[in-house]
């Protein structure tokens, strides 16, 4: 089966960044990387209520599905825990309630803003590359890993 997760490209246009996640020692895959705010949907749970509930637990930032705009779609073939492939729906949001910070230190070393010209290279799927795509382009799909 597919795995369908959210993330959330929290955009700070007025100061020029973005919020970021660095993997903890115990992630269970990019163990010291850079993300996104990104989680699975549960099941029967919409991808914008997903986005919604994964970046309210691990950032604490609160966001109203109403306000997510659709910014590109991750396909991959294959992924950690996503044998059969999984599709990322990634969103992008410039209004939000709350101050960031780590509400899972079990998986995430820190939750950091991060210069938009100055993102991180060392990142999980290329978010670096994802976010400059979301921020300049207009939605559109990106394979990873098909033949």
């Amino acid at each position: 089966m597919t795995v369908l997760s959210a993330a959330v490209v929290v955009h700070d246009a007025d100061a020029g960044r973005v919020l970021m996640l660095r993997r903890g020692p115990r992630a269970k895959f990019g163990r010291g990387l850079w993300d996104l705010p990104v989680g699975k949907c549960d099941p029967g749970e919409p991808v914008t209520a997903a986005a919604v509930r994964e970046l309210w637990e691990e950032t604490g930032l609160r966001v109203r599905a109403e306000d997510l705009q659709l910014a590109h779609v991750v396909h991959a073939a294959r992924g950690a825990e996503a044998p059969a492939g999984f599709v990322t729906v990634v969103f992008l949001v410039r209004r939000w309630s709350g101050e960031p910070v780590n509400r899972e230190p079990e998986k995430h070393a820190e939750v950091r803003w991060v210069p938009v010209d100055a993102l991180p290279a060392e990142v999980v799927l290329d978010s670096e590359r994802l976010v400059g795509a979301c921020l300049e382009r207009p939605p559109a799909v990106t394979l990873h890993g098909w033949t």
